[in-house]
């Protein structure tokens, strides 16, 4: 194993999703993310489980935009309790990772890592973080959100959001403790959401979720996003009228794409800046507001949709039901 990434790789294999024995892990990588995938591989192996891994490139062109039967029915018969994805996100790849996640998780009730988008300075920051801290965390934020029926947002940039939210959706603590079948997170982990009953205010984000973060990284102005009863009004960045255009495509490839679907607010207390990779910096101390998919499965969102993007918006202010419970991204618990 690469030295560099043995404390990461174990706190995926071990702290995150208890791999032992008695387990089979299937690994579906590219081949820009190969070094990781083999740190990982040799712990999970090192840990006494059984590794069967799949590359990407070997089975279909990139950008992927299906999820090969071939690779299905080869994951089928390996029947594994575990899983990981540890690949890029290209433009278009939610029509491979979405049956992807529906096979592992919800067929297979697999345990699941998702590493979209992990990278060298992640393994070394956020998979390499105190994992007892983070769930200690997440989960004391979670016990205060999960009751909320308001929250709002404020920024040094700009954002200024109002949310409220009904308890018949869930708000899900993403601790990075996926010990139970069919638990699962995106890697390096810590952050809590749901799917907010209504967004209203401007949204100022230093970065984008999806394509868009590999692309452009942290953005060189932030861009504004006005949102009305949860859905997008107008979109602003003077610097760069081609990525309004790109996001304002993306926004209106289906009727929900423009619908706020997800809330959540950043627990990896352990992270001291953001860096431009979104798998990470939405872990960050603060919040980010997703449009697209609401996750319904894990939310109880009723809706649906094939697309979905995250706005960043760090070292927030938040009050929850008038209560302060984060001031410039530190929590005020």
């Amino acid at each position: 194993m690469r030295s560099e990434y043995a404390h990461g790789a174990r706190n995926a294999v071990r702290a995150c999703l208890n791999v032992g024995a008695n387990d089979r892990v299937a690994v579906i990588k590219d081949k820009g993310r190969l070094a990781i995938a083999e740190a990982i591989e040799e712990e999970a192996r090192a840990a006494g489980a059984e590794v069967r891994s799949w590359q990407m490139e070997d089975l279909i062109p990139r950008p992927a935009r299906e999820f090969p039967r071939r690779l299905a029915e080869e994951i089928l018969a390996f029947e594994p309790s575990v899983s990981y994805f540890i690949g890029e996100g290209l433009e278009g790849e939610l029509a491979f990772r979405q049956p992807m996640l529906e096979l592992l998780r919800g067929r297979l009730r697999c345990r699941h890592g998702h590493m979209i988008g992990i990278d060298h300075q992640l393994m070394l920051e956020g998979m390499a973080g105190d994992y007892e801290e983070i769930y200690s965390v997440t989960r004391r934020v979670w016990e205060v959100a999960r009751q909320a029926s308001k929250i709002e947002v404020a920024t040094r940039l700009g954002t200024e959001l109002t949310a409220t939210f009904s308890p018949s959706r869930r708000w899900v603590p993403c601790d990075g403790r996926y010990w139970e079948q069919g638990q699962w997170g995106n890697l390096p982990e810590g952050e809590t959401f749901t799917a907010p009953l209504s967004v209203d205010g401007v949204l100022v984000g230093e970065e984008l979720g999806d394509h868009f973060a590999p692309k452009y990284g942290l953005l060189p102005e932030p861009i504004s996003i006005r949102v009305r009863d949860s859905r997008v009004v107008s979109v602003e960045l003077s610097s760069r009228p081609e990525l309004v255009r790109e996001v304002e495509a993306y926004f209106g490839q289906h009727p929900n794409s423009n619908r706020v679907g997800e809330f959540a607010i950043g627990t990896n207390t352990g992270l001291r800046k953001i860096v431009g990779n979104f798998l990470q910096d939405e872990k960050f101390p603060g919040v980010h507001v997703a449009f697209g998919d609401p996750y319904g499965s894990a939310t109880g969102a009723d809706w649906s949709c094939p697309s979905h993007v995250d706005v960043l918006a760090s070292q927030a202010d938040v009050w929850v039901d008038g209560r302060k419970v984060m001031e410039a991204g530190r929590f005020q618990l």
